[in-house]
Parts: C-alpha cells; sequence; structure tokens
C-alpha cells in the first residue's frame, strides 16, 4: 500500500491578518483595527425632571401585605386584614445600569470530510477577519455567527486516521467481540438450578461488536472513511451584551438583594455608540458610578471587541417601611419596587418556619 500523502498542519503562505494559526485546531482572538470613536457629546442629561414618585398609601400597603400572606402556605392573613398602620416611612433610592453592546471576533481551524467537490483555493488573498461583512443582530440582543473565511480551504490527507479511512473500534478495542451481556462472559446460564448452555453467544462468552461488526475498525469520524478533508478557516463572531448596575444603598432596614430582582420607574435612559457620564442628577453617588463603569467598560472591551452600542438607564426603586400594630405589639414589613412586593421577616401568624425564610 502506498504511504498516505503527507499532512501538513502549518498555516499557508498568503493569509495575512491569521499568522497567530500556526497548527491545526488552533486560532486566537482577532483585536480590531485602531478605530476612532469621536468623544461622546452629551446630547442628553437627565436634568429637570420629577426624581419622586407618589407616596404609598395606606390602602396600597396594607393590601400588598395581605397579598403577601395569601401566598404564604402557612400565614394566616389575619394580621394583615386586622391590623392598624401606624407609620410609613419612604426610603427611595436609585438603580443605575450601564449596557456596552460588544462584537468580538475569533478564528478557529475546521475540518470537514473531502467529496471531491470544488474548493475555493483559488490563490486569492483571504479578507482579513475585520473585512468579512455579518448580520448584526438587533442592538443589546446577544447572537454569534460562524463563517467560513474565503480563500482559506485546502485539502489534505485525514490525519486522525492517517489517511487509510479506518480507525480502531474503541468498543471492542480491535477485537470484533465483546463479553456476552447475557451470560456475563460464561458461556452458560442457569434455569432453575440447571445449568444451561446461553443461547445468545451459543456458549462462546462473546458477542460480535455491534459497532463495528466484527470486523474491529470502524470508519473515520473525521474524514468518514473519505481518507481526505477540507481544511478551513472559520471565524467566530459573538454579539454580547455586557451589564453592570448599582443601586444606592439606604438606611431603611431592607436587605440590598432584595432590590435585585425587582423593577423600577424608569427616570432616564441615554443610547448612544457612546454615551457620557451622568452629571445632573441629584444623588452625586449615581454620578459618581456612571464614571467608574464607563470608564470600565472602555478599559476591558475596547481592547478585545468593537462596542456598536451602549445604553445607561436610572431606575427609582420606591421603598415603604411600614409599621402596623396588631394584638397591641408592634411590627414591620417593607413594600419595595414598582410591583409592590413584600418583605415581613417577623411576620406575626405563621404556624411554622417554613416560609419565613423566603
Amino acid at each position: 500500500m502506498d504511504p498516505p500523502p503527507e499532512y501538513s498542519n502549518s498555516v499557508p503562505d498568503g493569509l495575512p491578518g491569521y499568522e497567530s494559526m500556526l497548527t491545526e485546531g488552533e486560532g486566537g482572538l482577532c483585536h480590531p483595527p485602531a478605530l476612532f470613536y469621536p468623544h461622546p457629546q452629551p446630547e442628553t442629561q437627565p436634568s429637570g425632571l420629577n426624581w419622586n414618585i407618589e407616596p404609598l398609601s395606606k390602602d396600597d400597603a396594607q393590601q400588598a401585605l395581605i397579598r403577601y400572606a395569601s401566598e404564604k402556605c402557612c400565614y394566616s392573613t389575619k394580621p394583615a386584614e386586622e391590623g392598624v398602620i401606624t407609620s410609613m416611612e419612604t426610603f427611595d433610592t436609585y438603580r443605575y445600569r450601564l449596557e456596552t453592546f460588544t462584537e468580538t471576533r475569533t478564528t478557529k481551524w475546521s475540518q470537514r470530510p473531502y467529496y471531491g467537490e470544488q474548493i475555493d483555493n483559488r490563490g486569492q488573498t483571504p479578507p482579513g477577519p475585520w473585512e468579512i461583512p455579518v448580520n448584526v443582530p438587533p442592538f443589546f440582543l446577544e447572537g454569534s455567527q460562524i463563517i467560513e473565511v474565503p480563500h482559506t480551504s485546502s485539502v489534505k490527507a485525514c490525519p486522525s486516521c492517517n489517511a487509510t479511512g479506518r480507525v480502531l473500534c474503541m468498543s471492542c478495542c480491535g477485537t470484533g467481540s465483546r463479553g456476552c451481556y447475557s451470560c456475563g462472559g460464561m458461556g452458560y446460564t442457569y434455569f432453575l438450578q440447571d445449568r444451561q448452555m446461553c443461547l445468545v453467544c451459543f456458549g462462546r462468552g462473546r458477542t460480535t461488536c455491534f459497532a463495528c461488526h466484527g470486523i474491529g475498525q470502524i470508519d473515520c469520524l473525521v474524514c468518514l472513511g473519505k481518507r481526505k478533508i477540507i481544511a478551513s478557516i472559520d471565524l467566530v463572531v459573538e454579539w454580547l451584551n455586557n451589564m453592570d448596575q448599582h443601586t444606592v444603598e439606604q438606611s431603611s432596614g431592607l436587605k440590598m438583594v432584595k432590590l435585585n430582582s425587582v423593577s423600577g420607574e424608569t427616570l432616564f435612559t441615554d443610547t448612544n455608540h457612546m454615551v457620557c457620564p451622568v452629571t445632573n442628577f441629584p444623588d452625586p453617588e449615581v454620578v459618581q458610578t456612571s464614571q467608574q463603569l464607563l470608564g470600565k467598560h472602555q478599559e476591558e472591551y475596547l481592547k478585545t471587541s468593537r462596542i456598536l452600542q451602549q445604553r445607561q438607564t436610572i431606575e427609582l426603586l420606591p421603598i415603604t417601611k411600614v409599621t402596623y400594630e396588631w394584638k397591641g405589639k408592634s411590627h414591620v414589613f417593607f413594600v419595595y419596587g414598582s410591583d409592590f412586593k413584600v418583605s415581613a421577616v417577623n411576620y406575626p401568624a405563621a404556624c411554622c418556619g417554613c416560609c419565613t425564610v423566603m
């Protein structure tokens, strides 16, 4: 048998922009070209807006507590229905969110069986990784796309099977047979304490391997028995919505972690190719957070990705601390978020402790 043709895993000549792909199966990050990002202009700033919302009424607070208690399997609704609200304190706070929508491009080697078809190897120079057009999804919606880089295909001998088209069957380790599942390889079974020949393997203790049909080899999984493959470079494009957010601390007594999953009242939204830090805002912590997160996103993503769009949002998160009396004792609960969620850690009428931790 003739020796298989020599397999070369080096990058073909004339592939500028893909020099980092030194061996088959290895690729890498494609750094975006240096682009001029114009300095963001403060076209819109949150000035002259109403930073407050209508305070929660006593009736709404009581209805929220009744709904909360009715949803707990071991809570009585009597404290919520009979309790008398004595005071209500507002601790509204702000949540700042920054989203940076980026596009990242990487390359990798790809291989598929060769069936004798024409391949794209006419000797033309392939386009650079950032010159290949792609279908960008709507901004802030993540996605990915894989594209074969034009003019990078070549026919090679399959390295997995050494161009033979066959590989060792791992199911039987090349023997063509396996231990009989019925008799456990003994060649016999017992029926009513009588020893009988196994009718599956006919006493041999082994059966023909179902994977290779007794041959000991199977078609190569890479070239599917064709002995040759088409090797090419794939461009992997990934769009990510990178998000950071910060909620301003407040001293109401409500655990801040509860605010992570609630919605608020959107006060300000700014969307642009590159947004500028918030300046005109009554809470200095929001202004500082905006400056810090914008600097962080530029530092992290401009080096490895292309920034396509940014969006910053400020939400008002309503928090009301409610004190009420029931059976001569004072109790406290919180109503928070625009959907009136309730936190009542020491609710006075719980018949077991399974709901108190929720």
